[in-house]
């Protein structure tokens, strides 16, 4: 173990391998659809550590450009998406019965000249041990396999790396090292700071996915690292948080980032974030509001995936010469939008425009309103909430990071959780909805979250239009103590056309929750008692800035 300013703490596994279908290494070669397959070969770390990974590779013997798929989902156990996830819209006819969770398809990429290898990473299944997740340690276990994929006599020594949520966060660490023979990489979707996009929303805990994870990271024959007591001993953003996170900056191989709108609560933020900072001169943004999943899979999407690795992979002509800089759709309605090319993100022109909370009519305006007035919902009632809608008088994109500003207090707590949600509405009043999650289709515009007592601002990392929260420390509130809140709504990307409006929501629970069981955020463990009081007009500047970007 490196050295640390805190200790991992650990536990046995949660499931045993067998129980869930898997079986003891032993190495097996076969050739299948044009594919030779090595399966349970044993890749040695530097620390004598041997992990289990399955190789695909062209069975012509042809040097071929390897892509690893780095994450602890199991790599002999391939997700039936119409099955576990029927709603997630995967065409699983498209797919080989060798793709992996959330990873490449090995038999489309063998007949393309690559290799796949699918990786147990280190105390995973029945590779040998401690595991530690998406940690300094796990990236010099992937530094070492970039290396030896490299070097092998059916490699063409250039390797990328591929795959979605943590096959994609896992990219970060290690490619900010630099290994030698790391030639590009494509994180597709994955968030890159655990605790603010993942274990505590605006600094409220999240407790279904969360509590979920371990369960799907536990399949161990060794020791894990024990994130939920982790999460319990470290409630700010301390060094162990901090050890998460990959310094962006010294990230210098070509990089194809792909993100959606659509996934509010887990990897929309942290994939922006992550291309904002990657110090690469080769590095392009796709942002799509469509389910992840599938996105991911879809033949448009899978074709760009091979330009951007036949072009820095195999130094190959491809279409990526003619690429922009950033590409993104802006939502109109449900599994429809408009494609923007674009030079930067965020979007250099964006005006961003205040639109003023008006309690008394629940209204938001272009001005703000002389006179103060205040509404009240129950903190603990998932039907009570605070409802402000602005109409747009022509079209309007809203493309970018939002931001509400709002002052508020309680006379019942020391401390106030409260959610915020964007909606779209039709000119006739109805809500729009749009995909949500990997699997759900009533998602909102955006979402954002405080818990108040976390309110104190990160001066460094803050910006007028996106406030980072600095989870040093609690600053807890007084009884009746009016306070401003400065909450970061994640990025969104929306068309409103005249007539159609934008509704802002503040209550004081989650948003979009499902029945479970299923994979979502939920926020159980909140601070709420009693009433919310919001204050505008007058004295109280409350608003919500808005990223209006216009051709």
């Amino acid at each position: 173990m490196l050295q640390h300013d805190f200790e991992y703490r650990f536990r046995g596994p949660l499931s045993e391998p067998e129980e869930l279908g898997g079986r003891a290494p032993q190495y097996r070669r076969s050739v299948d659809q044009g594919a030779i397959i090595e399966h349970d070969l044993a890749v040695t770390m530097r620390d004598g550590v041997k992990l289990y990974v399955d190789l695909f590779r062209p069975a012509d013997e042809k040097p071929a450009a390897p892509l690893i798929a780095w994450g602890p989902y199991g790599k002999h156990s391939p997700t039936n998406y119409a099955r576990q996830f029927p709603a997630s819209g995967v065409d699983t006819a498209r797919l080989s019965r060798y793709t992996a969770f959330e990873a490449p398809d090995p038999i489309y990429w063998v007949s393309r000249g690559y290799a796949v290898i699918n990786v147990d990473t280190r105390g995973m299944w029945f590779s040998e041990g401690t595991a530690t997740f998406l940690s300094p340690e796990e990236a010099l276990d992937q530094y070492d396999m970039i290396e030896w994929a490299g070097t092998q006599a059916w490699s063409n020594a250039r390797v990328g790396l591929a795959g979605v949520s943590y096959l994609a966060s896992s990219q970060y660490q290690v490619a900010a090292l630099n290994p030698p023979h790391l030639a590009a990489i494509n994180p597709w979707e994955g968030w890159s700071d655990f605790y603010r996009e993942v274990a505590r929303h605006g600094g409220i805990p999240e407790t279904e996915f969360w509590g979920y994870l371990p369960t799907r990271w536990g399949r161990s024959k060794t020791r894990i690292e024990d994130l939920r007591k982790e999460t319990e001993e470290h409630p700010f953003h301390d060094a162990f948080w901090a050890s998460k996170v990959a310094d962006f900056s010294k990230i210098t191989v070509p990089s194809y980032v792909v993100a959606s709108w659509s996934d509010q609560g887990l990897h929309t933020r942290g994939t922006l974030e992550a291309y904002k900072k990657i110090g690469a001169a080769h590095k392009w943004l796709e942002v799509h509001g469509r389910k992840k999943w599938a996105y991911y899979y879809e033949p448009q999407s899978v074709q760009r995936q091979q330009a951007f690795f036949d072009h820095f992979l195999k130094g190959m002509p491809s279409e990526i010469a003619t690429w922009p800089k950033v590409r993104l759709e802006v939502r109109q309605k449900y599994y429809a939008g408009v494609t923007r090319d674009e030079r930067e993100w965020p979007l250099e022109r964006t005006r961003y425009t205040r639109l003023y909370l008006d309690a008394g009519s629940a209204a938001m305006r272009r001005e703000p309103a002389e006179v103060e007035t205040s509404c009240r919902y129950a903190s603990g009632e998932k039907d009570s909430r605070a409802v402000f809608d602005f109409r747009f008088p022509r079209q309007a994109d809203l493309i970018g990071h939002t931001k509400l500003r709002v002052w508020m207090a309680t006379t019942d707590s020391d401390d106030m959780d409260i959610f915020v949600g964007l909606h779209k509405l039709d000119a006739s009043g109805h809500v729009m909805p749009f995909p949500y999650f990997a699997q759900f289709e009533d998602g909102p515009v955006a979402l954002g979250w405080l818990r108040a007592s976390h309110r104190e601002l990160d001066a460094e990392k803050s910006t007028d239009y996106q406030p980072v929260l600095a989870h040093r420390r609690e600053h807890k509130l007084s009884p009746g103590e009016i306070v401003p809140l400065d909450i970061e709504i994640w990025p969104s990307g929306t068309r409103f056309e005249a007539g159609e409006s934008l509704r802002l929501v503040v209550q004081g629970g989650d948003i979009c929750p499902h029945p479970r069981p299923c994979v979502q955020d939920l926020h159980e463990q909140t601070v709420n008692r009693g009433e919310h009081r919001l204050f505008t007009g007058g004295r109280y500047d409350s608003h919500l800035l808005v990223p209006v970007v216009e051709d």
